[in-house]
């Protein structure tokens, strides 16, 4: 190591260490280069500590205040000739040159390669060799190029070829050039990352820390393969494939796996790896200091992950994949990073070592190209209620009633991450809190993320259950709603269109005979699928069905009319593919599926022809609405209603159950006195109907 001497401020001198092929490489910077004319000015050094570094530190400051530059100048090229005469044998300092020739067998870098990297290193490192570069001014990539092949004595072209698009430097995701403009050496070669430089330095360096910040271990998964049997034909197909990919070391093997946020895409990463026994690694998002990195070096980070892990059965996860593969549908209509280096990613796909998970939010705007080179491509929806009953369980069950817990798990889109979360926020205050604050704050820390989530809130009650006095005989139906129930029960199979005026019973007559099969159900309605995006009814449409069949649930599909409308009638290309997504989807199913709709005249005829029983509801019967009537008060503990009542209630022709259940919910805050104020409340609410019917108007 040469020891050289700089100035302090107070004017005496400091002892520099200095590696002697870093001196050789700053006096070939200022010698060969050209670096001299802006290091040396008329009167001094612009750099002290770059003169001093290369021998020139008695020039400092001279005794007579004289400085003679070409005196300068002649002693400095003699000290380039000098240099130059003692290469023999000059190494890169350790433990920087083991780390370049252990990582250059890993990444297959040649000879020039590791030079290069080595140097790169060192300049990023090295604060001396770095101000030496500056000397040169802003580069254009031909000029950088050229200066780094007079900086190591490499030919030029080994040098373009080293740092081009296709190069293994390049290609390995270490280092990154410039291309656009001018700018000082060191600003035109990245690396990684500074934590890279750093630990290329350190003694017998592992590549998990060469890649430190960028790329972390993957945390112990926390659930199990079980947790995730909704997806068991996915994860049949992909445990095996990726256990012999890890055995046979196999190539280009990715898989991609979308689902909304929280539904556990990281922990199904990590539950693979604890599976195969192999150890996971997940490109980060954002650095050390909590700052987001963008796409194009995660990719980098991807790719030199799969160079430093080679010789290692390893997973690697990457998550948030929406950021680097979907293009921007704003205003500007900003390409992808993927898009901008599709050539280079299409490599990548085909050519990585370990088998990798790209992990997303949605694959909404994914390239098709892109799309088909992945092995498998599935899609990780929210648990089905049985799971999301056993994770409430897990998480919460010291914390809330049972009964709760089962009409917290109503809610669909209610994924494990949230519920784990709100669990451990609410068990670490509970004692605060105390018992009969606890489900409370529970039920609000998950009603408020849902509902931050655009998603409805948790509901008290259970949507989908009947009220026990419910009595299908109070509904007007043209089919024998029981000898139905029956026959469903024993085929578990059917397309139902249930169709009548609002309030008739369709819904709840649905509600019904998924409770007489003993069967849970699952209800959609326009609302819940029905997207702003282009595409996306369709997918929301399929998903509705997939989650059905998983739970083995009878799916209910409530305003049926918003996507089987008359084709013919159809305005955008839109109405007419979610008709054919919702044809496609009740052919394939082999459940019960009910459909129910005010408007059956709308529907296309192709999507009628389809269901196996279309059953009209109507207005109830004179008989039904006064036995009703009857039942009603005696719930309510109002005496039996007057029989000279009765000519009133057979005049309401458009009475409804849906008109009882609303003054029944009066009662709770507008006591309903007797018989006749129930039959007057009836009267207004017909009333409200026919009025609907006429013209308003002035007079």
């Amino acid at each position: 190591m040469a020891r050289r001497r700089v100035r302090k401020a107070d004017g005496t001198a400091a002892a520099v260490d200095l590696h002697p092929l870093v001196r050789l490489w700053m006096l070939r910077i200022l010698v060969p280069l050209g670096g001299h004319r802006e290091l040396l000015s008329q009167i001094g050094f612009r750099n002290d500590a770059v003169a001093a570094a290369v021998g020139l530190e008695h020039r400092i400051d001279p005794p007579d205040w004289s400085f003679d530059r070409a005196v300068v100048l002649r002693e400095l090229r003699q000290l380039h000739r000098q240099a130059e005469a003692r290469t023999a044998g000059l190494r890169l300092p350790e433990p920087l040159g083991g780390n370049v020739e252990e990582l250059s067998r890993m990444l297959g870098l040649e000879e020039a390669d590791g030079r290069i990297l080595g140097f790169i290193v060192l300049l990023h490192t090295e604060r001396l060799l770095d101000d030496a570069a500056d000397q040169l001014g802003g580069l254009s990539v031909s000029k950088a190029c050229s200066s780094i092949a007079t900086i190591l004595n490499l030919p030029e072209a080994a040098v373009r070829a080293a740092l081009g698009s296709r190069g293994p430097l390049i290609q390995s995701g270490l280092v990154s050039v410039d291309g656009s403009g001018s700018f000082p050496l060191r600003s035109k070669l990245d690396l990684i990352s500074g934590e890279f430089a750093a630990q290329m330095t350190v003694p017998d360096v592992d590549p998990a820390r060469l890649l430190r910040g960028i790329v972390s271990p993957g945390a112990p998964g926390a659930l199990g393969l079980d947790d995730f049997s909704h997806v068991q034909r996915s994860i049949d197909v992909l445990l095996p494939h990726l256990r012999q990919s890890l055995a046979s070391r196999r190539s280009g093997v990715n898989v991609f796996v979308y689902g909304t946020a929280g539904t556990g895409k990281s922990e199904l990463a990590r539950t693979l790896a604890d599976a195969l026994g192999c150890a996971l690694y997940e490109v980060s998002s954002e650095d050390d200091e909590g700052n987001p990195v963008h796409g194009e070096r995660r990719l980098r980070a991807l790719r030199a992950a799969q160079g430093c892990f080679s010789q290692r059965p390893v997973l690697l996860a990457f998550d948030e994949a929406e950021d680097v593969f979907n293009d921007d549908f704003g205003p500007f209509g900003r390409r992808s990073t993927a898009q901008t280096h599709k050539a280079w990613i299409n490599r990548m796909l085909e050519s990585n070592i370990a088998p990798t998970l790209w992990l997303s939010n949605t694959i909404r705007g994914l390239d098709p190209a892109f799309v088909r080179r992945f092995d498998l491509v599935f899609e990780l929806p929210v648990p089905p209620k049985k799971q999301r009953v056993r994770i409430l369980r897990e998480h919460c069950e010291d914390l809330v009633e049972h009964r709760l817990l089962t009409y917290i798990a109503e809610a669909r889109e209610l994924a494990p991450a949230v519920v784990s979360r709100a669990g451990s926020v609410v068990r670490s205050i509970r004692d605060e809190l105390g018992p009969e604050k606890t489900a409370d704050a529970l039920e609000h820390l998950l009603t408020c993320t849902l509902e931050a989530q655009g998603h409805r809130a948790i509901l008290r009650h259970d949507p989908n259950r009947l009220p026990e006095t419910y009595d299908p005989r109070f509904l007007h139906a043209d089919a024998d709603l029981e000898a139905l129930a029956d026959g469903l029960a024993r085929a578990r199979s059917g397309r139902l269109c249930l169709y009548g005026p609002p309030g008739t019973g369709k819904t709840a007559c649905g509600r019904w005979i998924a409770e007489r099969l003993d069967a849970p159900l699952l209800v959609q309605r326009a609302s819940d699928l029905i997207s702003m995006w282009v595409g996306e009814t369709e997918v929301n449409i399929a998903r509705a069905f997939r989650e059905a069949q998983t739970e083995g649930a009878v799916l209910l599909i409530d305003e049926v009319d918003s996507f089987l409308q008359d084709r013919r009638r159809a305005r955008s290309t839109w109405e007419v593919t979610a008709v054919n997504e919702m044809l496609t989807q009740m052919e394939s199913f082999p459940g019960v599926f009910i459909a129910s709709t005010n408007l059956v005249e709308g529907l296309d005829p192709a999507a009628l022809r389809r269901f196996d029983l279309k059953a009209r509801f109507d207005f109830l019967r004179a008989d039904q609405a006064w036995d009703l009537l009857a039942r009603q008060c005696a719930q309510l503990g109002l005496e039996a209603p007057p029989r000279g009542l009765r000519a009133r209630v057979d005049r309401l022709s458009r009475l409804t159950p849906g008109d009882f259940a609303t003054v029944v919910r009066q009662h709770r805050f507008r006591p309903i006195s007797d018989a006749v104020d129930f039959v007057s409340r009836l009267e207004a609410e017909c009333a409200m109907k026919e009025g609907a019917k006429r013209a308003i108007g002035f007079v």
